[in-house]
């Protein structure tokens, strides 16, 4: 191979060497162990082959002016490479020059990239290394087979990305697709579902395809229409494709959807705990394709976060009037609801004319996790019916304000219970307000902090008061509702990379949930846990059957939603009862849930 018509033609040589050799075979090639020699065939035979290198030995009494070296290659499967071998006495050849130092420092650079891709490390691979087979051949399916790669070259396409190659796990299901496209726009590219191993192999799932190859867009890709990125992107993908190079089969592109109508932005505003906020009114796409059946909701959402709803509210119209000239006017409309944290559920709105004024309908619940929140408190309906009866209010607490819309249902519908908010960002309470027509009063109070520190104080307060004048609040065993508090965790996490978007790991910690132990004494502990992570759901639900006596759960359908109920005392009924529960629970609201949204069937007890 001579340097001035550089690689190319060593290159074509190898790949007819590796054409017709079988397994086992071998390659010899006497060289002089030159740079540009050494290069191409280490590079070229570093997946699949074991090398070894050996000293020609010299006539005796010639003292010729180089070494002359045979490199030995052996065909073996592809896989992670071997380490380069040198079966020669380095001290008994000639060093002079410069030719065998050169060879050694070669020799142990190349296998330091060898013992790289050996160590199992999540390392980004070339796209050459892959199709040389650095993890196996890429016109073949490998089930489970995962690697990270860069696609795009200077000058042969517009820009560079960084690729995830998954071939799937379980290549005995149908599959629709036999390669397929998934990109990951940069404000999501952080999020567990896409940044984690685990995260990745769910969208596999959902794609439907036999290998699906995600593509992180980042800062880079700014300005460019998702068309010219497809397009720069079509050739590139087909260089991971399974089957042969000229196999034609479709590769569809896809990317994750919020099924957006149309959108409406009403307000933004920038928080310092929170960041961007968005108030928006949507119309999400009919299934149905009815234009009849719209309706326009309202949703907070978080630049942070934005693929997922905080909170959702569905809009009613009302007629014009004075009043209604000064007040909120906005011409909006939606078909489909999304429930809280991107969860959808299909639901049917009308369009609203621009004759007609909006406003936060406050007796329905759009958020299908919300309605299982309200359900599962038929898990103590005895204390319920025991406040009714005797007309005493029941404290209940929830952390996480959003856009108020819980504390409104919960004020509006079940008049016995006594509401305390406790949001930590301000600003989420002053958009409650203005947009989502929250307001306090006697039986409805904010509290401006910190969750955790909340629950902490009134422990302390609670411990203070027993030790001062030696009583404590009666419990429902005794006949006195006023002991029974409901606590409500519906706070969201700022870390979306940790796997558990709600709550705030805080939250679950062993320390906080001794704390809400104590605080309760006896009640019901409710908890929206949304994680798509198995692990982190299971470790979850362990620290909650440590710290209390019953824990039940219920998951919501087309959700990734979780709700879970606890009590540090054994007073809640069980879910065979809870058919009877929920209709008891049904006739002392003033408004119902909406018909065949949660199935008390849904509920599981976990302890």
């Amino acid at each position: 191979m001579e340097p001035e018509y550089g690689s190319k033609l060593g290159i074509k040589y190898l790949k007819e060497v590796k054409r017709v050799l079988k397994s086992g075979g071998k390659f010899l090639c006497l060289t002089l162990a030159e740079s540009h020699v050494l290069d191409v065939l280490f590079t070229e035979l570093r997946f699949g082959w074991e090398t070894s290198i050996h000293a020609i030995p010299q006539k005796p009494g010639s003292k010729p002016t180089f070494q002359t070296f045979m490199v030995v290659t052996v065909k073996e499967k592809l896989g992670a490479p071997n380490l380069i071998k040198l079966l020669f006495d380095q001290h008994s050849i000639n060093h002079k020059g410069g030719q065998v130092h050169a060879l050694l420092n070669a020799v142990e650079n190349e296998n330091r990239i060898r013992s790289g891709y050996t160590a199992g490390a999540d390392i980004v691979y070339s796209l050459k290394d892959l199709q040389l087979g650095a993890k196996g051949a890429l016109n073949e399916l490998v089930p489970g087979r995962r690697c990270q790669t860069i696609l795009g070259e200077q000058g042969s396409s517009l820009f560079h990305y960084k690729a995830v190659l998954l071939d799937s796990q379980q290549l005995s299901e149908p599959f629709l697709y036999h390669c397929g496209v998934f990109i990951v726009p940069k404000a999501r590219a952080h999020e567990w579902l896409f940044t984690s191993e685990e995260g990745q192999w769910l969208i596999v799932e959902s794609s439907k395809a036999a290998r699906l190859i995600m593509i992180f867009l980042n800062s880079s890709h700014t300005g460019a229409s998702m068309d010219d990125i497809q397009k720069d992107l079509s050739p590139l993908v087909r260089n991971l494709a399974p089957g042969k190079a000229d196999d034609e089969a479709r590769i569809p592109f896809m990317m994750a959807g919020d099924g957006i109508k149309q959108r409406n932005i009403v307000h933004e505003a920038t928080s310092a705990i929170t960041g961007h906020i968005i108030v928006e009114d949507v119309i999400y796409d009919n299934a149905d394709g009815d234009p009849s059946e719209l309706k326009l909701f309202r949703r907070l959402t978080f630049g942070r976060s934005s693929s997922m709803v905080q909170s959702e509210a569905l809009l009613s119209q009302e007629a014009h009037s004075k009043e209604a000239d000064t007040d909120r006017k906005r011409n909006v409309p939606s078909s489909r609801t999304r429930t809280k944290r991107g969860q959808k559920r299909s639901d049917s709105y009308k369009l609203i004319d621009g004759s007609k004024v909006t406003k936060v309908d406050h007796s329905c619940l759009a958020s299908l996790y919300h309605s299982g929140i309200v359900s599962g408190l038929a898990l103590i309906i005895s204390a319920l019916e025991l406040a009714v009866s005797s007309g005493k209010k029941i404290s209940t607490y929830i952390v996480g304000l959003g856009a108020g819309l819980l504390p409104m249902f919960l004020h509006a519908c079940l008049p016995f219970l006594q509401l305390e908010v406790v949001e930590l960002d301000p600003v989420m309470l002053d958009l409650a307000r203005q947009y989502f027509s929250f307001v306090e009063d006697d039986r409805m109070k904010v509290h401006i902090g910190d969750g955790i520190r909340f629950i902490e104080d009134a422990n302390v307060i609670k411990s203070h008061e027993q030790e001062t004048d030696g009583t404590c609040t009666e419990s429902l065993a005794n006949g006195n509702s006023s002991g029974i508090k409901i606590l409500i965790v519906d706070a969201d996490s700022s870390d979306l990379s940790s796997g558990l978007s709600c709550p705030p790991s805080d939250f679950v910690e062993e320390s906080f949930l001794l704390q809400v132990k104590n605080f309760l004494s006896e009640g019901l502990f409710v908890i929206n846990l949304v994680s798509r992570s198995p692990a982190i759901r299971e470790k979850v639900v362990l620290r909650l059957k440590a710290a209390f006596s019953q824990l039940f759960s219920l998951e919501l359908e087309e959700d990734v939603n979780e709700v879970l109920f606890a009590s540090p005392r054994d007073m809640c009924i069980d879910v065979d009862q809870l058919q009877e529960a929920v209709a008891k629970l049904c006739s002392l609201m003033k408004f119902p849930l909406p018909d065949g949204q949660i199935e008390p069937g849904k509920f599981k007890r976990l302890k």
